[in-house]
């Protein structure tokens, strides 16, 4: 849905009660946060609806009725606003995901976990290829975007494996140091670029073989 633009308003002079003529009454200044959130949604959509290469800065800027510089104020370059709006996407999907139901036993949860994270960026893939195309442009340019993505996995996977050990399902002594381990593991099936070069049945398959393979070592770590 195109973004609705701000009416400009007339800078003709006002008459009073009195006859006389005033200057109109400055327009006031919305907050920075809220030109940042417009530019976001806005280039987010024309980059969903057109593609990446596609848009320029200009075509923001237009779209919200404001100047380029205006853009640039906000976000120094195309990349960093892909930058920002794969991050809110990203985090949006993994805090909807980090919601699942808690009464399964870790090994279990983190199955569930891995899958439907491998799914949804399956989904992505199928249904909003521009913005995988963002996603991807991340990854090899190694933005902040995909440090985050690493750290809310590492975050979700320590919460995981941490309950795990308190259920008494895993064994380890360092649950950090075991989510790190996890993370580098699954980067075959989370990874967009790898995703984006497999085919989603393999993926399944694999996605299975490395979570069962990452439950062993929790559940039966090797003896130093």
């Amino acid at each position: 849905m195109p973004i609705a633009r701000e009416k400009a308003r007339s800078t003709k002079a006002v008459p009073t009660n009195d006859g006389t003529a005033r200057s109109p009454s400055r327009r006031l200044r919305r907050p920075a946060e809220e030109t940042r959130e417009d530019i976001l949604n806005t280039a987010d959509h024309l980059f969903r609806t057109r593609g990446y290469a596609s848009v320029a800065i200009a075509d923001i800027a237009t779209e919200l009725g404001m100047s380029p510089a205006n853009v640039f104020k906000h976000f120094h370059s195309k990349t960093n606003l892909v930058d920002a709006i794969s991050a809110r996407h990203i985090e949006k999907m993994i805090d909807r995901l980090s919601g699942l139901e808690t009464t399964k036993p870790a090994p279990e949860r983190l199955l569930d976990f891995v899958k439907r994270l491998m799914e949804s960026h399956l989904r992505d893939l199928a249904d909003n290829p521009y913005l995988f195309e963002m996603v991807l442009l991340t990854a090899k340019e190694d933005l902040q975007c995909g440090h985050r993505y690493r750290d809310r996995l590492l975050a979700d996977l320590t919460v995981i494996i941490e309950e795990g050990i308190a259920e008494g399902s895993y064994k380890v002594a360092n649950s950090h140091k075991a989510a790190n381990s996890a993370f580098l593991a699954l980067s075959c099936v989370l990874h967009p670029v790898m995703i984006a070069n497999e085919k989603a049945d393999i993926l399944a398959t694999r996605c299975e073989d490395v979570v069962a393979l990452i439950n062993a070592a929790l559940q039966n770590p090797l003896a130093k």
